[in-house]
């Protein structure tokens, strides 16, 4: 299930991120007439819509069903992504990429709740890591499409092609997935047993949750609210990466398309292993504190670091552990709800996590231009970022306690 879902969401990847190689082929349209800051607004308005869906993505895949909501919502922001290439005017690429980000928002929380629904808690962050390679992977297989298929169609041709592809990995999709164990043929008899009884035994041995004020409460908790925040700052620093990378690799290249395609896949690649590494120590410690600050702090050195040298293979050094940073923690973080909520809270919970976490995806782009604009220079605003990481890895360390480590899973549910 975990290659089928990662496919998936590479699709969402491209379909969302295509605009950054379309927007030069916008401006020459007469009929888009957009500014600068039409640019800027083209690319955030997804996020905007982004958080639309999140909380109710969550709780469909919860109370109803994760894989009829993921299949919904694929098809769904398919033809959200066709629409894109359909348009006539400005105003309809604004609404076409804003209703792209409400059908997109729901699959990450919807696909976490499937996840839990199949890995006990001392599996899980290998579990998140190996579905989360994919956004890794996006970047070295993904983003070099548009920009290939741009060559010898339009960019309305180019958007609508590649709104097709989740229509029919929606097929896969439907006949790969399933709910839980109970409802997989393919899964091995004492393998099914092994998991359900394992995740009945987790959630016993969480505290009772009032069904009627159990989202009241997760809205309360101090622990979700502390996982907002360290969200919030680690996608804001996210982007000081995403910022820092193309910049770095024009300087070192003078600008050579075919050369900065190779290179930008080697910090990627490093982050594939890391993530990896990262969610196999996390899982066999129970320590998601550590597996998560640390990285973050790695990510914000390597990222001041990297905007006061200007040695390229150094800089590129530096790119690769950042990047090591940036991704490693995204399977221990989303394992962490997962230890102390209950499912009932569970998938609101995350869903709430991410949409109000990642508005750090509209701030840190805009506080790096803002800071520019006020200082004249790009050192503060990375330095800025830097600082929120290190807040958000100060935070974990502060506010996130260490697990006890899980027990040994069974001889034969390890053979099965």
């Amino acid at each position: 299930m975990i290659p089928v879902a990662a496919i998936m969401y590479m699709l969402a990847y491209l379909d969302r991120n295509n605009v950054a190689v379309i927007l030069p082929f916008l401006e020459q349209d007469p009929t888009m007439h957009l500014s600068v800051a039409d640019k800027g607004l083209v690319s955030g308005i997804f996020f905007i819509g982004y958080m639309f869906l999140q909380i109710p993505g969550a709780v469909a895949a919860q109370k109803w069903s994760a894989k009829k909501t993921v299949l919904i919502l694929m098809i769904t922001w398919g033809l959200a992504a066709m629409a894109c290439g359909f348009v006539a005017n400005r105003d309809q690429f604004l609404v076409a990429r804003f209703f792209l980000g409400v059908f997109e928002g729901g699959v990450w929380p919807a696909v976490l709740v499937l996840l839990a629904s199949w890995f006990p808690l001392a599996e899980r962050a290998r579990a998140n890591a190996l579905w989360m390679l994919c956004l890794p992977l996006s970047s070295i297989l993904m983003a070099p499409l548009s920009g290939i298929l741009l060559e010898y169609f339009s960019w309305r041709t180019v958007l609508i092609i590649e709104g097709v592809p989740p229509l029919l990995w929606a097929i896969v999709w439907w006949f790969a997935v399933a709910d839980g164990p109970s409802k997989a043929t393919w899964v091995d008899a004492r393998e099914r047993d092994y998991i359900q009884s394992t995740l009945a035994a987790e959630e016993a041995a969480k505290p009772a949750v009032d069904p009627k004020g159990g989202y009241r409460r997760a809205l309360k908790d101090r622990r979700v609210l502390l996982m907002i925040v360290i969200y919030f700052c680690w996608m804001t620093g996210f982007y000081g990466f995403s910022l820092w990378l193309p910049t770095v690799l024009k300087q070192l290249t003078g600008g050579s398309s075919t050369v900065v395609g190779w290179l930008t896949a080697i910090p990627y690649l490093i982050a594939l292993v890391a993530m990896v590494l990262v969610s196999r120590w996390s899982d066999r410690t129970q320590n998601r504190r550590l597996a998560v600050a640390v990285p973050l702090l790695v990510g914000a050195t390597a990222l001041v670091l990297g905007q006061m040298i200007s040695v390229p293979w150094i800089n590129i050094v530096l790119l690769c552990v950042a990047a090591v940073g940036i991704y490693s923690p995204y399977g221990p973080f989303w394992a962490i709800p997962a230890g102390f909520l209950r499912i009932e809270v569970l998938a609101f919970s995350m869903g709430l996590i991410n949409a109000l976490g990642n508005l750090g995806g509209f701030l840190g782009p805009y506080a790096v231009g803002w800071l520019h604009d006020a200082t004249g220079s790009d050192l503060v605003g990375y330095l800025s970022l830097a600082g929120v990481l290190v807040l958000g890895a100060v935070l974990t360390l502060v506010g996130v306690k260490t697990q006890a480590p899980a027990a040994k899973e069974p001889q034969q549910a390890v053979r099965a």
